[in-house]
């Protein structure tokens, strides 16, 4: 019963649908943005069935607006002949502060705009966006060894408390 007192208590109208989990760890994040989506009804209900995937995505600034490529939203079966594209370009609904500012971010040399997550907040679907640097190979060894440094020390200390 603990179970389904737990789910009952989570909010369905703000959770997270999808993260894109190797973005942390192929990019170097300098800055994270909130932007609302603009989708299609049936585009909605499948992301609300979670079949939503970010792996390959990624953000452009074209003609002053933001647009989502390479999401791939799968098709809603009772749509029917009112489905979409699964990997359409959609656009991202920023501020146009916003917009020049992350397009001066993405100008910079290796600079790209990453999706890091999907997810509901209040009912409406917003994406995490980041502009982010990618990280050589070496870069990524590195923190690798410096992240199991790190949890090799807090087990030391945690073993000399106790």
């Amino acid at each position: 019963m603990a179970g389904k007192k737990n789910k009952q208590s989570e909010d369905p109208n703000s959770r997270t649908v999808c993260r894109n989990r190797r973005a942390r760890h192929d990019y170097e994040i300098v800055e994270e943005l909130e932007c609302g989506i603009s989708l299609m009804g049936s585009e909605v209900k499948s992301i609300r069935n979670s079949k939503i995937s970010i792996d390959e995505a990624f953000a452009r600034v074209e003609n002053e607006e933001v647009w989502l490529f390479n999401a791939d939203i799968a098709e809603y079966p009772q749509a029917t002949y009112l489905n979409h594209e699964r990997r359409r370009p959609r656009k991202l609904l920023m501020h146009r502060r916003e917009i020049r500012k992350f397009a001066e971010a993405a100008g910079h040399d290796g600079m790209t705009l990453v999706p890091l997550a999907v997810y509901f907040s209040k009912g409406i679907i917003k994406v995490q966006l980041a502009a982010a640097k990618g990280r050589k190979t070496h870069d990524k060894r590195e923190k690798l060894k410096a992240k199991d440094a790190d949890r090799a020390m807090r087990a030391a200390i945690r073993s000399r408390r106790s």
